[in-house]
């Protein structure tokens, strides 16, 4: 892994909604029969090789496929967190990534196990990442502040975003305290998810003190992921499943789900969180911001 990025210490919120790749403009009719132009999401096909074997087809918006991939093979227990990353080469015309590691691999039969999970689009882990998970140990001593959380969410709420720009979006950010450090968008919530682990390993940024957020479901595909990067704290403005609820407990996560204005529900680990903040001071969700998160539940 590279060393601590220094860029880190200012908010970094990507992707960036005017990039051309990302949306194109159609044109259909609205309600009222009237010729409208609207834009929509790009979502295209992305086969990740790790060294010589085909591990996965993704579809994707296309952005960040090198910490797509590392996040995928991470969280899939394909890489490890010693291992030595010799490249990544990615081809735009062909669709695909391909990770080269020092360590040899072969996880022809590993490939053979999977297990769905309500993850939209390639939602799926594989049998062995559940040990993996019963091993994890996430840090006690972490804190959430309710100052943190509001500040947060509504950074999150008022960034730049592809659903406010095309919608049929999800979203995750990882922060520190009341910054957000990363923000990253797919067409598959487990995609942006699989970006910020990618992004934590290529420049060495550890789990320890940070709030993963998520505008999609906390199911136990977001449960697992979150505790496997050793996140302690991950937050909703959406609901929970109760696998999720089940697993964050066991895991000692703190899971927060329905975030949105002051209102939140801890279901797990509320020992972490300190009540800090002036409820009166904190104003409800405004239309725009509303807007915003109407479709994070598809």
């Amino acid at each position: 892994m590279a060393p601590p990025d220094p860029g880190l210490t200012r908010s970094l919120v990507l992707p960036d909604p005017t990039d051309p790749r990302l949306t194109r403009r159609v044109t259909g009719l609205d309600h009222e029969g009237r010729e409208v132009e609207a834009a929509v999401v790009h979502e295209r096909p992305l086969t990740l090789f790790l060294n010589g074997q085909e591990i996965v087809t993704m579809m994707t918006i296309g952005d960040h496929p090198d910490y797509l991939a590392l996040g995928y093979l991470l969280n899939q227990n394909m890489l490890r967190a010693d291992d030595r990353v010799t490249a990544i080469e990615h081809d735009a015309d062909l669709d695909v990534v391909v990770v080269r590691t020092e360590r040899a691999t072969n996880y022809e039969a590993k490939l053979k196990k999977k297990v769905r999970t309500s993850g939209c689009a390639q939602g799926t882990v594989f049998g062995d990442v559940m040990e993996k998970f019963e091993q994890v140990t996430l840090p006690t001593d972490a804190v959430l502040k309710t100052s943190w959380l509001y500040a947060l969410t509504k950074t999150i709420n008022t960034c730049p975003s592809l659903y406010l720009e095309a919608g049929a979006i999800h979203g995750c950010a990882l922060s520190q305290g009341p910054e957000v450090l990363l923000y990253m968008e797919d067409v598959g919530r487990h995609n942006a998810v699989d970006k910020i682990a990618g992004y934590m390993f290529r420049h060495g940024l550890e789990p320890a003190g940070k709030i993963f957020y998520t505008t999609g479901r906390l199911t136990s595909e977001m449960v697992i992921k979150t505790v496997q990067m050793g996140i302690p704290i991950l937050v909703s403005r959406s609901g929970f499943t109760a696998w999720g609820v089940d697993l964050a407990r066991q895991a000692g996560l703190t899971l927060i789900g329905r975030a949105r204005g002051r209102r939140f529900l801890a279901l797990s680990g509320a020992e972490r969180i300190a009540f800090d903040a002036d409820l009166s001071a904190v104003g409800e969700e405004d239309r725009k911001h509303r807007r915003k998160a109407a479709g994070v539940d598809a």
